[in-house]
This record gives C-alpha cells, sequence and structure tokens, in this order.
C-alpha cells in the first residue's frame, strides 16, 4: 500500500465483500498483505478504521457529484445523472454493511447520517427549485419538505426490517424511490418530457 488513502479504499472493498463485524483486524491485514503494525500506523483501533472508511467514501461521493459535470440539460437530467451514480455505487454495497454500521460503529454512522441530511439534502432542494424555475416540476412543491422526505425514503431504504434484504437490493430500492420521487413532483411539462426522454434513451424507470 503506497499510501493511506490506497489503504482505506482497499479495507473499504473488504468490508463492502465481507461485511465489517465480521472481519478482524488480523483478518484485514491479511487480506491486505500487510503487517498489523504497518495497519495501527493509520488508525488508533477498528472504530477508528471504520470512521475513516465511511469519510473516506461520503468525501468521495461528494467529490463525485459535484466534481463530474452533470450533461448540460434541466434538472430532470440532472435528477437521472446523480441517480445513475448513486446506483452505481449501490450494486457493490451488502445490506450486512449498512446494518454493522447502524448497530456497531455509531461514530461512523453518524458520518453517513451527516451526509445524507446536509449533502444529499441541500442537493435536492437545489434541483427541486431548478426544475420549479424550469417549469418542469410543479410550482406547489414546498423544496424544503419534499427534499426532507426523500432523505426519508433513504433512510428507511436501510432498513431491514421495513425493506428486508432477502427481498429487496439497494439498488432496486433507490431506483424505486428516484421514481416515485420524480413522478411525484413533476408537472404536466416535466411529465411529458420524462416520457420522451425515456423513449429517446430506451430507459426502465
Amino acid at each position: 500500500m503506497e499510501t493511506k488513502e490506497q489503504l482505506l479504499f482497499a479495507v473499504t472493498e473488504l468490508f463492502m465483500r465481507y461485511g465489517i463485524k465480521s472481519l478482524t483486524m488480523d483478518d484485514i491485514s491479511s487480506h491486505l498483505g500487510i503487517s498489523k503494525k504497518t495497519l495501527y500506523l493509520h488508525v488508533t483501533d477498528k472504530k477508528d478504521l471504520v470512521k475513516q472508511c465511511v469519510e473516506l467514501t461520503v468525501n468521495a461521493e461528494q467529490c463525485m457529484l459535484c466534481e463530474v459535470p452533470a450533461p448540460k440539460g434541466n434538472a430532470i437530467d440532472e435528477l437521472f445523472f446523480v441517480n445513475k451514480r448513486i446506483s452505481e455505487k449501490l450494486q457493490n454495497v451488502q445490506p450486512a454493511v449498512m446494518f454493522d454500521l447502524q448497530k456497531y460503529y455509531p461514530e461512523a454512522w453518524k458520518v453517513m447520517e451527516n451526509h445524507k441530511q446536509c449533502f444529499i439534502y441541500e442537493m435536492m432542494v437545489k434541483n427541486i427549485n431548478d426544475g420549479i424555475a424550469e417549469g418542469l416540476y410543479r410550482d406547489n412543491v414546498n423544496p424544503e419538505i419534499v427534499a426532507k422526505i426523500y432523505v426519508g425514503l433513504i433512510d428507511k431504504m436501510f432498513d431491514p426490517d421495513f425493506f428486508p434484504s432477502n427481498k429487496y437490493s439497494f439498488e432496486f430500492l433507490h431506483r424505486e424511490i428516484a421514481r416515485y420521487h420524480i413522478r411525484g413532483i413533476a408537472s404536466e411539462k416535466g411529465k411529458n418530457y420524462l416520457t420522451k426522454k425515456l423513449i429517446d434513451e430506451n430507459l426502465n424507470f
């Protein structure tokens, strides 16, 4: 491992594949081909390791959504772009990862919650305001309330009692939430644009 960031990305991949709680620090160092002493040069304990991995993942996702330019278009195009990127990320997330975070690593879970409650929320508020200005979303939509509803649905997505992982993948749930969201706030103009977009781009949405 050349850098701490590379190490954390490698550990994150292990967590995504095997879950968090099931992996010991010995397991992690063995998988990475490094000594446990080397691992502890970068972290104080497993809780610190998990938190740093979550922070790195969240920062990478925020950079991806902010720095990778969405196609020049409107609010609906932007929402599709963001949803596509998020769905790609969710393909590799095992349900056990979120369960482990929430139950056993509260400090790391707070980082994830802050990401949803602040970054995702603000991004959705902006998108809704843009869509209203473009006439694609209904003008009687309250951006702050609808954005909170969206974030609340994302929260529920990770609740195994509400959505059992043996029945629904995160990717599937996210697509259903996105469909529910956009169809619920679209104006007639927005619905017409959405229908045309789905046909032109051969999208299943």
